[in-house]
């Protein structure tokens, strides 16, 4: 049970470091969020809004990774819900059936959480015996624990041009919710060229995990949302079999890769 003191000191250091942050925050390049109420500020060469930038920093020094965790990396906008949802059944599969899985009454990010947002209760699934954690970090921002701990990252990138349009798209559904003016088509565009968008540059970001995996290909698993809406049953098999938890040939003959 945590002690009287104990709570005191996380919080002396809680607010030491939102001290610190907002202190580091206000010395960053700032840039316009598409319209968006919180700014973008550049940190170590990509952007992010101040609530994903804390919760990156904080995985830095809080988040203790294993080597059987399973961290699936994306780009926001480029299939990461669809990749939480393959891998979260696949996982579970002998957990649940059609009738009884959490995906029926659950979004694919309350299942699989995002290390910036809510990592202190990934080990709570863990325990479930779902290794599954997802972020939208670059990889030079990942936690060296993930990378020293030699867990198995899968990354999902896609078509750019897509990827901007779901982007923009769904940000001015936000701004017309929040009563605010959506930001046009074409200056959207010219700050997502720029690189000026959510933990963009994009193709920053997709080539930090591109050239991750051709270095250690054996702990990463890239993958392309296109090949993958081509043909689905074949990367759900790649993608069972990445994870250690393969279909077998029953499996596979009752039609299981085609129903998830």
């Amino acid at each position: 049970m945590e002690s009287h003191f104990d709570s005191h000191v996380e919080q002396d250091n809680e607010d030491e470091f939102q001290k610190s942050f907002k202190e580091m925050i206000s010395t960053l390049p700032k840039g316009n969020s598409w319209g968006l109420p919180d700014h973008l500020y550049q940190y170590q060469g990509f952007w992010l809004t101040p609530p994903f930038l804390q919760g990156v920093m904080l995985a830095q020094q809080q988040f203790e990774a294993q080597p059987t965790d399973i961290i699936l990396s994306s780009a926001p906008r480029t299939g990461t819900a669809w990749l939480k949802s393959l891998t979260f059944a696949t996982i579970t599969r002998t957990s649940y059936d059609d009738s009884t899985t959490p995906l029926l009454f659950k979004m694919p990010h309350d299942v699989v959480p995002f290390m910036e947002l809510d990592h202190a209760h990934f080990s709570a699934n863990r325990h479930l015996g779902i290794p599954l954690l997802a972020t939208h970090a670059p990889y030079s921002f990942l936690p060296t624990s993930i990378i020293d701990s030699g867990c198995k990252i899968i990354y999902i990138c896609r078509d750019p041009k897509d990827t901007f349009v779901s982007m923009y798209h769904i940000f001015s559904r936000y701004a017309k919710s929040q009563n605010t003016q959506p930001m046009e088509l074409d200056e959207a565009f010219e700050l997502f060229c720029e690189g000026v968008s959510w933990y963009g540059p994009y193709w920053d970001h997709v080539l930090g995990y591109w050239k991750a995996s051709l270095e250690h290909p054996d702990k990463f698993m890239f993958l392309k949302y296109e090949e993958m809406n081509e043909d689905t049953p074949l990367y759900l098999k790649k993608l069972a079999e990445f994870m250690g938890c393969p279909f077998s040939s029953e499996e596979q003959q009752k039609g299981c890769l085609k129903r998830l």
